[in-house]
This record gives structure tokens, C-alpha cells and sequence, in this order.
């Protein structure tokens, strides 16, 4: 092996390590919400014995206490930061993780595996808030995540819409004549779908499209790409090949800010989730009492309650705020008749 090759190591083994240094921080600020106290002494003294036990060769003992100490030293500074935790579902550099920081530059995106997991964690406190997309303007509705808003108690205090621009990504060392197969998220690949078929790619789902980005730097597969935010390629040394590979310049997708408590200032943007009696004008009478006091809505959607066949739980979101009286009187009238009614909360709308 030359130099370059040595050093090439060097570099992957000094990202490896920033981010496994980056998931220990966001841990340790998960773990605050679990116990009383910052300073544990007893729990630092066994973190201690714990890497001098792990030191070998040329890592000596005392070379590993120094550093721990120094890294349990950031940990405690950051947990007396009182940092908001917002949970994304994906790994990092996932477009929620952009929405997150787009909302609020000051919100630290920790992710979660699984969307149920966001809303789980956000329901037990373990995390501040959770952000989750619930619809794309070429995909229409992500169904999962509309299925949890009606089982769900959070309510939503934010929203953001931002535009997708996906990016072909590989590995340094690949050809772009040379690729064959391209990963990512079903949404994703079908937000692509032209250029991907222009390009004779096979296209392989993937559970996040920055899950496929961690999956090609680390397992190195041949012939292959992904496709995710340009982000991924700095967080895990991809290159870029071809940037906004999306079908249409329209592209964006709407992240909601989950919390267990409504939101403290006023909003402009309301959200409900209703069922109806399954009978002729049941679903036109409700919409009657929002266009009778001249309510604007913003998007109405159906997802087929799993009673049975023909049974249908309705999203609604409409301008205004749950303080106006029109609103008010409008709200107690679509309570009053429907089967079921939830306010999921009021808001104030963004745009990226």
C-alpha cells in the first residue's frame, strides 16, 4: 500500500469515527430525558473503566481516559443546552432531517427507524417534537403516516413545505457508464422515474433514500447508485453525479411538527380528521358548513377505515384559527355531525 492508499484509509476511518462521535452526543442528549441529573459520577467512573478495559496495542489506558474525559465533558455541555429533539424517520441526510432544519435551524434531527417510532418516541417524551411528511405533490399521500395521525393523540404545531430535489449519487471510484442499479425509497424512485428509465437503471426500493446512501458507502456494492438529497454526499463520501433528476421542477413534499401539546401561539391553518355516517350528502353536508362561512380548504383526503369495506376516515386542513368564532361555530358543527371527530391542531404554515 503507498501513501495515498494509507491515508485514503485514514480519511474513511476518521468519517467513520465523526459519526459514530455524532450518535454517542445525540444518545447522551436522548438519555437526559430519562434521568434526574447531568453529573452522575458513578456512571462516568464506569464509562472510564469501561475504555481502559477496551484499550489495547498501541491505545494505552491512559491516552483512552483523556479522550473519554473530553468527550463526556461536550456530552454534559450539550445536555445543559436544553436542545429541542426533533425525531425524523431515516438516517441522516433524509429529506425530513432537511425539513427539520429548515423549520427551525435550531432543532436537533435525531432519527428514528421506522415512522411509528417518531410518533412513539414524541408520545412518551423522549423527544420533543417528530416531523413527518404526509404528502408530495407527484406521489400524493404517504399512507403510513396519515394511518398514525388517526391513532395518534400528538398534535400538530408546524408545518413545511419544501422542494425535493433528488441527486444521483456513487461511490468515488465508480464510472457513471458503469452504473446499473440505483437504490432508494419508493417515493423517491417514482419521483424519478423518467430519468431512471432514460438511463436503463434497475431500480431496487430501499427503506430511506439516505439509508441507501449509508448502505452504498459501507457496503460498497459494484455498479450501483442511489438516489438522495446532494447532502448524503458529503455525510457519507459519495460523489455526485447528476443533480434535480426529479421528473418534474414541481416537486415538493409537506412535513407536519408533531408535539404532545397544542401549539402556544396563534396559527392560520387548522387540521381535523373525521368519519361519517355511510349515507347519501353525509360527507357534502360537512363541507357545506366550512363553505358556509366562506372556510377555505387546503386539502381533503380519504383513507379507508379497516372495519370494512366503503367505511372512510376524511383528512381536512382549512385556513384560520381555532380562535376565531366562525371557526369555532364551524368546528362544533362537523363535531356534532360526525361519527368520529379529531382536531389534530392549528398552526402557522411555511414555506421553505
Amino acid at each position: 500500500m503507498d501513501v495515498d492508499g494509507v491515508r485514503k484509509n485514514i480519511d474513511q476511518i476518521d468519517y467513520e469515527v465523526m459519526a459514530l462521535m455524532k450518535r454517542r452526543m445525540e444518545l447522551g442528549l436522548r438519555l437526559k430525558k430519562l434521568k434526574n441529573s447531568i453529573c452522575e459520577p458513578e456512571r462516568e467512573k464506569k464509562v472510564l473503566e469501561n475504555v481502559r478495559q477496551y484499550s489495547h496495542g498501541v491505545i494505552t489506558p491512559e491516552f483512552s481516559e483523556r479522550l473519554y474525559r473530553e468527550i463526556m465533558e461536550e456530552s454534559k455541555r450539550l445536555q445543559q443546552q436544553e436542545l429541542k429533539l426533533a425525531g425524523f424517520q431515516g438516517e441522516h441526510g433524509a429529506y425530513s432531517e432537511v425539513a427539520s432544519l429548515v423549520y427551525d435551524p435550531s432543532l436537533v434531527p435525531i432519527p428514528c427507524k421506522e415512522f411509528q417510532e417518531v410518533f412513539d418516541e414524541v408520545a412518551t417524551g423522549q423527544l420533543d417534537f417528530g416531523i413527518v411528511p404526509v404528502e408530495n405533490s407527484l406521489e400524493g399521500a404517504v399512507t403510513q403516516v396519515n394511518d398514525l395521525l388517526t391513532e395518534t393523540d400528538l398534535k400538530i404545531v408546524g408545518e413545511i413545505h419544501i422542494p425535493i430535489h433528488h441527486a444521483l449519487l456513487a461511490l468515488p471510484e465508480t464510472e457513471y457508464q458503469d452504473l446499473r442499479i440505483v437504490y432508494s425509497h419508493p417515493q423517491a424512485l417514482g419521483q424519478c422515474r423518467g430519468f431512471i428509465a432514460g438511463h436503463k437503471l434497475e431500480a431496487r426500493p430501499f427503506y430511506d433514500t439516505a439509508g441507501a446512501a449509508r448502505m452504498l458507502s459501507e457496503e460498497r456494492p459494484e455498479a450501483a447508485g442511489v438516489i438522495a438529497h446532494k447532502f448524503c454526499a458529503e455525510l457519507y463520501h459519495l460523489e455526485i453525479i447528476k443533480e434535480n433528476i426529479e421528473d418534474h421542477e414541481s416537486n415538493a413534499t409537506r412535513f407536519v411538527l408533531l408535539s404532545r401539546k397544542e401549539s402556544a401561539e396563534q396559527g392560520d391553518k387548522c387540521s381535523i380528521i373525521f368519519s361519517i355516517a355511510h349515507e347519501a350528502g353525509a360527507l357534502f353536508s360537512i363541507l357545506k358548513i366550512f363553505s358556509d362561512r366562506r372556510i377555505s380548504l387546503t386539502r381533503i383526503e380519504s383513507r379507508p377505515v379497516r372495519t370494512g369495506l366503503g367505511n372512510y376516515t376524511f383528512f381536512l386542513d382549512f385556513e384560520g384559527s381555532n380562535k376565531d368564532e366562525k371557526v369555532i361555530n364551524a368546528l362544533m358543527d362537523v363535531e356534532q355531525n360526525t361519527v368520529k371527530y379529531k382536531f389534530l391542531g392549528c398552526y402557522r404554515g411555511r414555506k421553505a
